[in-house]
């Protein structure tokens, strides 16, 4: 590194590996980000770092605490903040020249054609990292019938190991007890296709926590490098197909 970083820019270690001609597509690129948590937080500040010029981001949650272990922007000075706000600024820091559409919506399996149709029209790519089952599938079934292009975060909940994650058509899936879900309702609304990132692992057996009340009842838990790596894994999936770089 020279002294104080001169001549260094934020692309002058993406353009050795993309190219020129990669990096201007992806600056002319939109992409858009269904879910600002675990997986959808690191993948949208993994976009920004690799140079994709417009990001739609959609939430309607707050940052909270237990969102710290694992989301890209929870801090304590952004608990009680909303996570497309929070998102924004952090893409505004790493990338100014970026634009970035964040809204503050819902979305539920009734309401999201309707959202796709207003909001997706110029979109490259669509990554789904949103948590309903049902609004997943109505996703993945807008995206097959009108051949939009999406990947979809499977289930990061009790895995912790990384190398277990894998690519692939959800009709290709094993051990994901998210994918099982998709695959039985995907076939019942015709979905043809849909890439998800996955886990192989057999999901960690994680006891019922002692004392919680009935609707804090869970066994669901999530390591904090988990939602990170499925996060960026999607980002350069994407990044990669904008820029024009066969997949191996």
């Amino acid at each position: 590194m020279t002294a104080a970083g001169a001549g260094d820019t934020a692309t002058s270690k993406l353009e050795p590996i993309m190219g020129r001609d990669g990096l201007a597509r992806l600056a002319a690129s939109t992409v858009m980000v269904l879910g600002v948590g675990g997986v959808g937080s690191n993948c949208v500040e993994a976009l920004a770092r690799g140079g994709v010029g417009r990001l739609v981001i959609v939430d309607h949650d707050v940052v909270q605490a237990s969102n710290i272990n694992r989301q890209s922007i929870a801090f304590t000075s952004t608990i009680g903040r909303k996570k497309v706000d929070v998102a924004r600024a952090m893409v505004a820091d790493i990338n100014p020249a970026a634009q970035v559409e964040a809204i503050d919506e819902f979305l539920l399996a009734e309401n999201v054609p309707a959202f796709l149709d207003a909001h997706a029209g110029g979109a490259d790519y669509v990554v789904d990292a949103i948590d309903t089952i049902s609004a997943k599938l109505a996703v993945a079934q807008y995206a097959d019938e009108r051949g939009l292009r999406l990947i979809s975060s499977m289930g990061a909940a009790n895995k912790l190991r990384p190398e277990c994650f894998r690519m692939a058509d959800v009709y290709d899936t094993v051990n994901c007890p998210l994918c099982r879900i998709m695959r039985k309702e995907g076939r019942k609304r015709g979905i043809r296709h849909l890439r998800v990132l996955y886990s192989c692992e057999q999901p960690v057996d994680v006891p019922v926590r002692e004392g919680a009340a009935r609707r804090e009842r869970s066994n669901l838990g999530t390591a904090s490098y988990v939602p990170p790596i499925m996060g960026q894994m999607i980002a350069g999936e994407v990044i990669c197909a904008l820029a024009g770089i066969e997949r191996a």
